[in-house]
């Protein structure tokens, strides 16, 4: 196993499934969502036609670059601090609901996740890295997700991240 595993178009085999601009079918907070950037994206919009028109998004890349366009009236209060619980939660769903994925995932031992993307933006630089620069959060949501799912199937119950 690699030491380190970069993933970052959906497309790509195996790994492009940590995406989530992967499509997989999830359901969240009682919803069904074509991926999970949907699911994620859909906590983002002060306004429920605002929400509508990112949801009706032809495909989850455009989902993803129009959420990021939103101007600040239209993010819902707290997004800022409140973002990262919420990826947390879409991801634990996603993976809980996939045992698939969730084999995947844990078929990475314990090499780093990174979602390694190629255009250099502060988005870019905060859920991935870019040329090896980044806070990786998706990634490191990932590899804490996996260490759960781990403890859990050693039977050590549920293993709570810290904020």
């Amino acid at each position: 196993m690699d030491d380190e595993i970069r993933f970052y178009r959906a497309s790509e085999r195996p790994w492009g499934a940590f995406s989530n601009l992967f499509r997989r079918e999830m359901e969240f907070e009682g919803e069904r969502f074509v991926t999970s950037e949907h699911a994620y994206q859909a906590g983002k919009a002060r306004k429920p036609e605002v929400r509508q028109w990112l949801m009706s998004a032809p495909s989850p890349s455009l989902l993803a670059m129009a959420a990021h366009g939103l101007y600040y009236w239209d993010v819902a209060p707290g997004w800022s601090t409140n973002k990262f619980g919420r990826m947390r939660a879409v991801l634990r769903a996603k993976f809980d609901q996939h045992q698939d994925l969730r084999a995947l995932l844990l078929s990475t031992g314990t090499a780093r996740l990174v979602e390694s993307a190629t255009v250099d933006s502060d988005v870019n630089r905060l859920w991935g890295e870019v040329n090896g620069v980044g806070r990786n959060m998706l990634g490191v949501m990932l590899m804490e997700l996996r260490a759960q799912y781990q403890c859990e199937d050693a039977g050590g119950g549920v293993l709570v991240a810290a904020e």
